[in-house]
């Protein structure tokens, strides 16, 4: 019987976590029939379908899930190692990927992170909390940054910032002038919203709702700059967290008087890699930020 080598189950799965052999290839430094014929023998050496191939895509089978889910644990633990080793030898030098909802809470983290560590590479990938979880749990991600807390004992999940919400309106709107607005100001007032999923909107709409005021979703669109430019251009109001309201000279913004409507920030990790060096030096800057501690001198 044919046994796997680790050259075949790591080209399986550079395979599994890009999405197309030809970018496992690149991944891996291989040429993009050498990633083919690697998983073409272990498909048939071992009878097994692990992809549907979808032109240049490719999506798992049930069994290739299951099998990347274990080529996981073998690689990250690899990726860590090395790190560890790294990082002893020559004060943490490396990789660090990031996964966010948005830029705003997690730029003065990174800033932070790359005065301390400043041979370490970061990357950041920017999706909805669904994502991001799913991200973290495949090991694509090394930490997350979300706008929720997570309850799965899988993940390490620290509160991070309370963000409130804040309406915001273009300059020449009726509400613009009033500086502040109640929930009962916006009924029947047109909306650009987030998608569904939206932590934001979901707090939102659930404090709407409390309130008995209903408004009209005007528009809905998939990303937070989409929401500000719209508004912009005079399409409905739009509602952010305080922390994530760029200035513009075409709008107004409107703190909400009396709701008390907000979102909770955390930053989340696997729990099993919450030792692994630069993801708990990144964890301990986090803290320092969210305690007030200064930056330490050089």
């Amino acid at each position: 019987m044919h046994e796997p080598s680790l050259t075949e189950l790591k080209a399986f799965d550079a395979t599994a976590r890009a999405g197309s052999m030809s970018a496992a290839a690149r991944l891996l430094g291989l040429r993009q029939p050498t990633i083919s014929a690697h998983i073409a023998h272990l498909e048939s050496a071992w009878g097994v379908e692990l992809f549907f191939r979808r032109g240049r895509r490719v999506e798992l089978t049930e069994f290739g899930r299951t099998l990347r889910d274990a080529t996981n644990r073998i690689f990250r633990a690899e990726e860590d190692a090395l790190a560890l080793l790294a990082s002893a030898r020559s004060h943490y030098q490396g990789r660090l990927t990031i996964c966010a909802v948005g830029p705003y809470n997690v730029m003065p983290m990174i800033s932070r992170f790359r005065q301390r560590w400043p041979r370490v590479g970061v990357s950041v990938t920017v999706g909805d909390s669904r994502q991001i979880v799913e991200r973290i749990l495949d090991f694509r991600g090394d930490v997350g940054v979300l706008v929720h807390p997570i309850s799965d004992p899988r993940v390490h999940c620290v509160p991070y910032r309370r963000q409130r919400l804040m309406v915001f309106a273009h300059r020449d709107h009726p509400l613009a002038a009033r500086g502040a607005v109640r929930l009962t100001d916006l009924r029947g007032q047109a909306f650009v919203m987030r998608e569904h999923g939206s932590t934001t909107r979901d707090v939102f709409e659930k404090g709407l709702a409390q309130a008995g005021v209903e408004v009209e979703i005007a528009l809905e669109i998939g990303s937070r700059e989409a929401v500000r430019e719209a508004v912009a251009q005079g399409l409905g109001l739009g509602v952010v967290a305080d922390t994530a309201y760029v200035a513009d000279p075409r709008l107004v913004p409107l703190p909400i008087a009396g709701a008390g409507l907000h979102t909770h920030s955390h930053v989340i990790c696997l729990a099993e890699r919450r030792p692994v060096p630069l993801i708990a030096s990144f964890l301990d800057i986090v803290d320092d930020i969210r305690r007030g501690i200064a930056p330490a001198p050089g």
